[in-house]
């Protein structure tokens, strides 16, 4: 049913990610499905941006392919099966975008618990079940997560 699954991955909150990541090798196994991990790291902007090394940026994307790679390693599911994805920008613009470039047919994504802002504000989680081509399934963070 599902042959491509992306799940989105905070490194540094990847406990958090864990109920996706728990369902995803569920659906890989059941269906056979590809996956892919993606993370998205948040470009640093504005005066902060002088006081850092000129290589800051591959730095950070250094390490959250490293923490992916460890990830990936860790999932019940065939190595050949299992890719990994950094991109750089709006975390539910660029979830969408890898998902329409690896073709995705459904999108795993954890979600925070309720909060004020998130209805204000909208959560990643909400914008991309809005706006995705495929299906999403929002699966609720860990209980460290709830408040």
């Amino acid at each position: 049913m599902y042959t491509s699954i992306l799940v989105p991955v905070d490194p540094a909150e990847s406990n958090f990610a864990n109920p996706a990541l728990k369902m995803a090798e569920q659906y890989a196994s059941q269906y056979g499905s590809v996956l892919r991990l993606v993370s998205v790291i948040s470009p640093v902007r504005g005066v902060i941006t002088e006081m850092l090394d000129a290589d800051f940026d591959a730095r950070i994307a250094d390490d959250a392919r490293k923490q992916l790679v460890e990830i990936a390693n860790s999932l019940n599911v065939p190595k050949d099966r299992v890719s990994i994805s950094v991109r750089a920008g709006a975390v539910y613009h660029e979830v969408l975008e890898e998902a329409a470039a690896f073709n995705a047919d459904l999108i795993i994504i954890a979600s925070h618990g309720d909060s004020f802002s998130s209805y204000l504000l909208g959560s990643n989680a909400a914008k991309v079940v809005r706006h995705a081509d495929c299906s999403v399934l929002v699966v609720r963070g860990g209980a460290e997560d709830e408040d």
